[in-house]
């Protein structure tokens, strides 16, 4: 018996890295697998090719399992759409979507253009929207579905040189949030992922001091999709089907439930405030509880395990 024995799950960016890792576990543990991936390269902005999902596809059923491949783009809806119709027409159904495809565009936001911009928002943001969209439907109406969406520490914490990739990793939190809040009461989950894995997208990030080689090196070395994917496999089971809303980081062997925004401080006065009063009084009452600007690196300071 398998965690997802008789479903159904789509997996974007399935050709490769953390994707691939989720199909091919997802079809071990018994599901029937819509490999999508649209072929192109990590920076995106090329035509892609359908070849990779389909070797995908293709490794599952030599293993024995069941799954069709599909290269459509996440940032189409009608192709979104298509992947919907694919899993109902060859497996009869849809009961998960597990979302990793991504691409990434690193550069200072004081250098970076707008189509570095727009593009990073599309493939994340405007993904996560368009699958979660697509098929949110078909989920509140069989009372069944689960989202794994991805997130990053690069929006959650932060990381320099990713403003575009933080701006639509952190929206995509605040999407699965209130996709996990409407869906409760028909048993539509969402949670989302911020992973640590190497993978050609972490491989495109530029390598400048001897921290951050050391961090890549770690990265390489202790850090798998393979890992990721029994994380994402577990939420998209109805093995954890009263786990909704949440926010996990997977490093390693290493798993983390991450705090989401609530206040930490409050100050009040019984007259209106100034805003001298605000900057010399609240702002200083503040202080000890602000966070500071480190990256994700100051956060996570111990190798992996």
């Amino acid at each position: 018996m398998g965690l997802l024995d008789g479903k159904v799950v789509l997996v974007t960016g399935g050709a490769n890295g953390i994707g691939k890792e989720c199909a091919l576990l997802a079809a071990r543990e018994g599901a029937k697998v819509v490999v999508n991936d649209l072929g192109g390269g990590v920076s995106g902005g090329d035509e892609g090719s359908a070849g990779p999902a389909e070797m995908v596809a293709r490794e599952i059923k030599a293993a024995g399992g069941e799954a069709v491949s599909n290269s459509d783009s996440v940032t189409s809806r009608e192709g979104v759409k298509r992947m919907i119709e694919q899993a109902k027409d060859s497996f009869g159904g849809l009961n998960a979507i597990i979302n990793p495809a991504g691409i990434l565009r690193y550069a200072m936001f004081h250098k970076m253009t707008d189509a570095d911009w727009d593009l990073v928002i599309d493939v994340h943001l405007n993904g996560a929207y368009n699958v979660t969209r697509a098929s949110i439907e078909l989920f509140r109406e069989q009372q069944d579905g689960a989202y794994v969406l991805f997130t990053s520490t690069s929006g959650l914490i932060g990381n320099i040189g990713q403003a575009n990739y933080a701006a639509a990793k952190l929206g995509v939190m605040g999407l699965s949030r209130i996709v996990a809040m409407e869906g409760a009461a028909k048993n539509v989950r969402s949670n989302i992922i911020a992973p640590f894995a190497w993978s050609r997208m972490i491989a495109t990030i530029p390598v400048k001091d001897e921290a951050s080689a050391k961090r890549v090196e770690r990265m390489k070395n202790y850090m798998r999709a393979d890992q990721v994917a029994k994380l994402a496999i577990a939420l998209a089971s109805p093995a954890t089907k009263d786990v909704t809303g949440q926010v996990f980081v997977a490093r390693g062997n290493e798993y983390f439930l991450m705090s989401q925004p609530r206040p930490i401080r409050g100050i009040g006065r019984t007259h209106d405030w100034t805003a001298q009063e605000i900057a010399d009084h609240a702002m200083a009452a503040f202080k000890k509880d602000m966070l500071d600007l480190g990256a994700t690196g100051s956060v996570f300071t111990w190798d992996p395990i």
